[in-house]
């Protein structure tokens, strides 16, 4: 039944119990201007997605100055009426300025500091039930490198995706009520918790087991033998470099597929453009390793999977600190400390001691383990150089 209707059928219940001595009130305040379910025209659609624009401009910027306008104020400070934010989603970001002001800080103790950052908004879909609006976007953001080593790459950036909820009040003006990643949350500007493989992975007492790597900085000297293994790193890192945000069609994509996403399929197909040999075999036997578009091997897609089919086959050793990484090298993550690595990426560039890492879900380039570490500072990684 239309906003209309209902109303109609209200008033005339309304009417009738007003002869019987009861009178029946609407849901909204006696006296309040109460509009029928608000239409999402062109114009609404493209505020909605300046106010996510805003949001997602203002974290990118604290982890640079943390100012945005000529005032020193955050950017979605700015919307009122038609569109803005809700009290507590406002909160919400509030919270999340001073914990990416945080993270900067101790980045700039690691020696990693932004000139300036970059970030843009598409709307991609807008899906309006009554009077609430689920909005998906896709943010794109770069971070230029200061300078500060003096042979850091140029920039780091990702692509993120996010749905968005506004809800209209009685007015008809939309409140943005919340924001939920759809990737898996890695972004650099990004502070909620990432979401975390179930421990659905068996283990055995003959299972192999990588030993944890310390993230205390500057690392110790473990130099990389680039000429030993016959593996071409630069090809690893290339592909990597080359397909962190254009999905090669050769491979199927993983990402948004549940926890996990992307990532480890990802970094299997680096590895094998820089020389790793498939060991055909069961799909679901640790031992082996094999992918392409038609059917992979759980090593090659699988987090937990790959560590103990690289550990097993010895094409890795584990490095004790994680900035002993170098190109070529692989990074995994535990972020809740279960005992189940949850996330992968490998190391495309390396400067005076520190490695950068490529990686999908959330598709990013050259974002330094630095950030990682200051980012997931109770985690457990695992380093591993192939």
């Amino acid at each position: 039944m239309s906003r209309t209707r209902r109303r109609a059928a209200i008033l005339g219940a309304a009417a009738t119990s007003v002869v019987a001595g009861v009178a029946l009130l609407p849901n909204w305040s006696a006296g309040a201007a109460v509009v029928d379910d608000p239409k999402v025209d062109a114009g609404t659609k493209a505020t909605f997605q300046r106010l996510a624009d805003a949001v997602f401009t203002d974290r990118t910027e604290a982890l640079v100055d943390g100012k945005r306008d000529k005032h020193g104020k955050p950017l979605t400070d700015g919307f009122s009426g038609d569109v803005k934010l809700s009290s507590k989603q406002n909160r919400a970001e509030d919270a999340a300025l001073s914990s990416l002001d945080q993270r900067k800080e101790r980045l700039a103790q690691l020696g990693e500091k932004y000139s300036k950052g970059s970030t843009t908004v598409t709307l991609d879909a807008t899906n309006v039930k009554g009077r609430k609006a689920k909005v998906a976007v896709t943010e794109t953001t770069t971070l230029t490198y200061e300078k500060v080593r003096g042979d850091e790459p140029k920039a780091t950036g990702f692509q993120a995706h996010h749905e968005l909820t506004f809800t209209a009040d009685r007015h008809g003006n939309w409140q943005l009520t919340g924001i939920r990643d759809t990737d898996e949350g890695l972004a650099v500007n990004q502070t909620a918790k990432p979401s975390v493989a179930p421990m659905v992975a068996t283990t055995t007492s003959t299972t192999p087991s990588a030993p944890k790597a310390s993230t205390s900085y500057p690392g110790p000297a473990n130099a990389k033998n680039f000429t030993a293994s016959g593996l071409d790193y630069k090809a690893m890192a290339a592909y990597a470099k080359q397909y962190w945000s254009n999905y090669n069609p050769a491979y199927p994509n993983f990402n948004g597929h549940g926890a996990g996403g992307d990532c480890t399929n990802f970094v299997s197909q680096a590895l094998k453009a820089g020389g790793w040999k498939h060991v055909p075999g069961y799909v679901y036997d640790y031992t082996r390793w094999f992918g392409n578009a038609d059917i992979q091997s759980d090593s090659f897609v699988g987090v937990n999977e790959w560590s103990w089919f690289a550990q097993n086959s010895k094409r890795t050793t584990p490095l004790a600190n994680v900035y002993q990484l170098d190109v070529g090298d692989v990074l995994q993550v535990d972020f809740d400390k279960d005992g189940s690595k949850d996330h992968t990426m490998i190391v495309t560039s390396r400067s005076r001691g520190v490695p950068y890492v490529t990686y999908h879900s959330t598709n990013t380039y050259s974002r330094s383990v630095a950030s990682i570490v200051a980012s997931y500072p109770t985690a457990a990684y695992y380093a591993y150089r192939t």
